[in-house]
């Protein structure tokens, strides 16, 4: 429970630069979308996670002929999460290896976000998990550190 306050209380001090909707948390970040991805990536792997792919969705729509702002997913996880996760409702596999979308917007503000793991839990009607609450403010560090100047 007091974990639950203090991650509350900390997504709200977050709020200038954060938002969060159904789920999505959306930081700001003041490094480009390669950079902030690259930064993200390296945070993942030294933290003995696995990344499992990055795609970059821009090249793909250059592939055929499209235009799209920048705009890269990282997949990563780590079984020692997830697998917990999942013991709490299978149905999580569906939203894991965790994923982190870094994207431009019109305005040229590039953004971080990921699915809140303590949404995940609620979306999976387990909402005690605390597993969740570990990976949330795993996440939460992870993009924390990824977009500091």
């Amino acid at each position: 429970m007091i974990v639950r306050i203090f991650l509350t209380v900390l997504l709200m001090v977050i709020g200038l630069s954060a938002s969060a909707s159904d789920g999505l948390v959306s930081v700001k970040s003041p490094h480009t979308v390669s950079v902030t991805m690259d930064r993200l990536e390296a945070l993942v792997k030294d933290r003995g996670l696995k990344v499992f792919a990055r795609i970059d969705h821009a090249a793909g729509a250059r592939s055929i002929d499209q235009s799209l702002r920048p705009t890269q997913l990282l997949i990563f996880g780590n079984p020692k999460g997830g697998t917990p996760f999942m013991q709490c409702a299978q149905t999580v596999g569906i939203d894991l290896p965790l994923k982190a979308l870094a994207w431009e917007d019109d305005a040229g503000q590039v953004w971080l976000g990921y699915n809140n793991p303590i949404w995940l839990a609620k979306r999976h009607s387990v909402p005690d998990c605390p597993v969740a609450e570990k990976l949330a403010s795993a996440l939460n560090d992870l993009v924390q550190f990824t977009v500091a100047p």
